[in-house]
């Protein structure tokens, strides 16, 4: 997956499947299983490292988990989010920050947050031949003015605007997050760009999750438009559980795991 064949893919009305990954394990079966883009999300610093917004996370970080994801990827195209104050100083920084990402990990491209108000910074990175996917609706880094992570962005006109702000500068493409389905479809309609939805309804270009939150990994995070394939935490803990008492009755290891 390229960039050219991503953007193809609306004309083509051919839905893209996105995921979330974080290391090289998680990112070699999602390419398998055919995920067209990788997005290294900054939501490591919540499902990875357990903090409760992603601002801590930093540009070093981003880079160290974007690096071991790209490795790992063969088919699916790899996206890194850039992380909270790494290029909302000045256009300057953003191309900065994303020549690092896109130089030290090997990704495709990058991702920020904002429309109208990115709209330069997308033009500098755009101009610097940096692929750019843009981030509007509910957006994690703007958490603090925003009030809730949870909460449903409703403008319609102001969603409209950052949307095209985004395509007019030049993102080849922009995330949708939370926002009512309507006005979902009409920003995907009157969009040339693929718009990548979560909990933005089915009329979206393609969808993202957060991997650990579809796999069931998070303990009790279930916002509605989550749809849970499996339960891993559970296996998981079953698992250790075993483990933990084959040790302790000394079943394992058996004969079968030891050297003679």
């Amino acid at each position: 997956m390229t960039v050219p064949r991503f953007v193809a893919a609306k004309t083509q009305g051919r839905k893209l499947a996105v995921l979330t990954a974080y290391e090289t394990a998680w990112a070699e079966m999602f390419d398998a299983a055919g995920v067209d883009a990788i997005l290294v999300g900054d939501t490591l610093g919540m499902v990875v490292q357990g903090k409760s917004t992603t601002l801590p996370v930093t540009l070093d970080e981003m880079i160290y988990h974007g690096e071991i994801v790209v490795r790992a990827a063969k088919h699916a195209m790899v996206i890194v989010d850039l992380p909270f104050m790494s290029y909302q100083v000045s256009p300057q920084q953003a191309v900065a920050s994303a020549g690092r990402v896109l130089k030290e990990t090997g990704a495709a491209a990058v991702k920020l947050e904002g429309g109208v108000a990115q709209a330069e910074t997308i033009r500098a990175l755009a101009a610097a031949d940096i692929p750019v996917m843009g981030h509007i609706g509910m957006r994690p880094q703007s958490v603090r003015k925003l009030g809730s992570m949870s909460r449903v962005q409703r403008d319609e006109e102001a969603l409209l605007a950052d949307a095209k702000a985004a395509e007019e500068a030049g993102a080849f493409s922009i995330v949708l997050e939370l926002i009512p389905r309507g006005i979902a479809a009409r920003v995907t309609r009157e969009l040339s760009i693929p718009t990548i939805g979560i909990g933005a309804g089915p009329d979206c270009d393609g969808q993202v999750l957060v991997s650990y939150d579809m796999l069931g990994l998070t303990n009790g995070f279930r916002p509605k438009f989550l749809k849970q394939y499996a339960d891993l935490r559970a296996v998981a803990t079953s698992a250790v559980e075993a483990y933990v008492a084959e040790v302790k009755s000394g079943a394992f290891p058996g004969a079968e795991h030891s050297h003679d």
